[in-house]
Order: structure tokens, then C-alpha cells, then sequence
């Protein structure tokens, strides 16, 4: 079977199961949740045997620490797609949530229905979490959904897949309603974002090359974020050791994730006599820092920032590190050089945590917290597909209620309208 042929299939597969799913009770879905859950556990072996070759496969091919990091599946992170399917299960079903109803003066009720997206199809690199996290959100929410996971997580991504159809077999849900490409052909990519007549809606997880060329070239809607340079701001007022114990956090924490820290702002007023305190907790971690003239001049350790280093997304032991004389710079610099991502501020000045939370353009702002947080199941969501930094139509970390729509409905009793 040709490529072109095997998409249209699997098209057609997942537009007909997203029908059925419409129907689906949340029992049902729940059901299927729980059974993929039980597989997983059986399988564990078996992932771990597969992840294995990947891994392999990777370390040949010249992946970074911060992929490979990115790729491995351990015990604790097959604990965590365990957990995240039963979180996910006992989570409200949005699907059929009737809301706004209000009776209009003709005497019609007005309101609106929570109703899945349709078909999902989703185009990510590395992570084999991913998978279990976007087939589990795509169900409850009522999507069928294509996943088309990285060459380099081929074999630990067909192993989850497994457990994925074993759990729609026992819930009697149709077999199609997840499916895994099981080709690691990368025209299969342009393909599935040119489907508009099987695809409502494509979500890249990855690389920026990745995203910009969906973003470019799809012709479905997309729903992305370009990359995760985020930043954390220690205001004059902050308390120093909690703000010591973020940023370690927020950049050290792991590397490879779009929710660490990229970029570090400190008051003038208290850089002099924070920032060696800082300096030595980094250089504990091994992080190379890079700063403005001013965070130079105060320590030898400091190497030069270019621009193109308040722009960058290291994924790496990396850390810009500026200066500035207020609030008002810090939330100019963040808004100007920043992804729109993630951004924290350390200050005990309710006033301004409130400037700060009001003037950053990021889908989520912290206060006195650190950046790593920025993680859907940390938000309560149960798993997330990605983290928006779009505003149209969701923004953040996106979990079940991201993957709906609304419609409006109209209840009458044979009103007819006379003007």
C-alpha cells in the first residue's frame, strides 16, 4: 500500500470512529482508560525492553543528553502514564455539559453544549509519554485521534500503542480511535496536516523547525507553541532564600523541558549582594552563565550574552542572566525576548506580584514559585497534549476542556419567529 494510500486510510478510519465516539458514554471511556492503565502495568517489561532499542538506536544517531533524556522510559515514568490514565479517568467528562442557558424575551432558551473537536491529529518528537497523554485526553474528551510520534521513539511508541488498543477492546469503544502510525516515513507528516476533509485539528509537539513548518504548511487548524524561553524576575522585595531555592529549581530541575528557565532577571539594588549566592549554587550544577555588562562586572564568572542569547531556548545547563533597575524593565525585557510561554516572579510586594501578573504576555505567570510547574497534570488537568502560547482558541497547558468546542442550542416549544 502506497503512503498516500495508508493516510487516506487511516483518515477514513479515524473520521468514522470520531462519529461513534460522539456516543460513547463516559463510562465507557473511563472503562478504556482503567483497561489501558492494567495493560500498561503488564507490559512494563516489554516498554522497557523497547525503550531499550530506542535508546540504543539514539545514542548511535547522536541525540543530546536532553533528548535522550526526553526519549527514556524508566519505572517512574511508566508510573506516571499509569497515574495520568487514572487521573484522567476521574476527571469530569466535559462532552454534553449544557451551560449559559437564558430564556430570551421570545420565549426560546438559549445555551451552549461542550462538543469534542472531532478528529486530533498529533505530530511529536521523542517523548513516548506523549502518546498514552494524548490518547487519553483525546478519548475523555470524545477525538478520535492520529499520533504520529518520532522515528527515534518508534519502538516505544508501538509498544504503548498496544496497551492503547487493548484498553478501546475491553470498553467495546472502536479500535480506531487512537491510532499510532506505524511509519516512520516523514511524508506521512505532510500528509496528515493537508486532511481537512479527516482532520479538525493538528497539534506539533517538538523542535521550533518542527512547529514552524506545521504551522506553515498545515492546512488544518493548529494549536502550538514554538518553544519554552521562560524567565524568572527576583524583585528587590523577594525573600532571597526562597527565590535561591526557585531559580535552582526552575533551571536545574531537568533541562529538556519547555517549562525550565532560560533567562534570570535580577533588581539592582540586590544583585550585588545576591548574585554570588547565586553564582556558586549554579556552578554546584555545572551551568554556564552568560550576562549583561552589568552582571559581568561583578563577577568574572559571567561570560558575554549576545541578543540572540535572550531569544534562545538552551534545553541545556545554560542561563542568561540580566540585570535590571525595576519591574516595569523586567516585564519589557520578558515581553519583548520572551515565548509567551512561562514567567515567575519572586517578590513578597503584593503590588507588585499584581503589576507583574497583569503586564507579562505568557500563558501562565508564577509568583514566588518556580517555572516548572508550568505542566498540565501539575495544573490538575491529568495529563496535557502541549502547552498553547497561542490565544485562539486555548492557551496554556491544554487538557480536556482545551480539546472541545461549544455549540450553541436553542429549546423552544413550537415558537416560530413573526419579525
Amino acid at each position: 500500500m502506497s503512503l498516500e494510500s495508508y493516510m487516506n486510510q487511516i483518515g477514513q478510519q479515524a473520521r468514522v470512529a470520531s462519529r461513534q465516539l460522539v456516543k460513547a458514554s463516559t463510562e465507557q471511556k473511563n472503562m478504556a482508560l482503567i483497561a489501558m492503565a492494567t495493560a500498561l502495568e503488564e507490559a512494563r517489561p516489554r516498554l522497557i525492553e523497547e525503550n531499550t532499542k530506542d535508546i540504543k538506536n539514539g545514542k548511535e544517531k547522536g541525540l543530546d543528553a536532553a533528548l535522550l533524556d526526553r526519549l527514556l522510559l524508566n519505572d517512574a515514568r511508566i508510573d506516571g502514564m499509569i497515574e495520568g490514565l487514572k487521573q484522567v479517568a476521574a476527571l469530569p467528562d466535559p462532552i454534553g455539559e449544557i451551560t449559559d442557558m437564558v430564556y430570551r424575551p421570545s420565549g426560546i432558551q438559549v445555551g451552549k453544549m461542550r462538543v469534542p473537536l472531532g478528529v486530533i491529529g498529533i505530530i511529536y518528537e521523542s517523548r513516548p509519554n506523549v502518546t498514552i497523554d494524548a490518547a487519553s485526553l483525546c478519548l475523555k474528551s470524545g477525538n478520535a485521534t492520529i499520533l504520529r510520534g518520532g522515528s527515534e521513539a518508534f519502538y516505544s511508541n508501538q509498544a504503548i500503542a498496544q496497551a492503547v488498543i487493548t484498553g478501546l477492546d475491553k470498553a467495546g469503544l472502536p479500535e480506531h480511535a487512537v491510532q499510532v502510525l506505524n511509519t516512520t516515513d516523514r511524508e506521512a507528516v505532510g500528509k496528515l496536516i493537508t486532511m481537512p476533509e479527516y482532520v479538525d485539528v493538528i497539534v506539533p509537539r517538538g523542535g521550533k523547525g518542527l512547529i514552524k513548518r506545521i504551522s506553515r504548511d498545515a492546512q488544518v487548524p493548529v494549536i502550538k507553541h514554538l518553544d519554552g524561553n521562560c524567565h524568572v524576575y527576583i524583585d528587590d522585595e523577594a525573600d532571597f532564600d526562597k527565590a535561591l531555592s526557585i531559580i535552582i529549581n526552575a533551571k536545574t530541575r531537568r533541562y529538556g523541558v519547555c517549562g525550565a528557565m532560560e533567562s534570570l532577571l535580577i533588581h539592582k539594588d540586590v544583585a550585588e549582594s545576591f548574585l554570588p549566592r547565586i553564582i556558586a549554587g549554579y556552578q554546584d550544577k555545572n551551568v554556564e552563565l552568560v550576562g549583561c555588562t552589568a552582571s559581568q562586572a561583578l563577577s568574572s564568572v559571567i561570560g558575554e550574552a549576545t541578543e540572540e542569547d535572550w531569544y534562545t531556548e538552551y534545553l541545556a545547563p545554560k542561563l542568561s542572566v540580566k540585570i535590571v533597575k525595576d519591574i516595569d524593565e523586567a516585564i519589557l525585557h520578558i515581553n519583548k525576548y520572551g515565548s509567551h510561554h512561562t514567567d515567575a516572579i519572586v517578590s513578597q510586594n503584593y503590588s507588585k506580584t499584581r503589576t507583574f501578573m497583569t503586564g507579562v504576555d505568557s500563558s501562565s505567570v508564577m509568583v514566588n514559585a518556580s517555572t516548572q510547574f508550568a505542566d498540565g497534570f501539575e495544573y490538575g488537568l491529568g495529563a496535557e497534549i502541549g502547552i498553547s502560547t497561542d490565544k485562539i482558541h486555548v492557551r496554556g497547558p491544554v487538557g480536556l476542556v482545551g480539546l472541545t468546542s461549544q455549540k450553541y442550542i436553542v429549546l423552544g416549544d413550537g415558537h416560530t419567529r413573526d419579525n
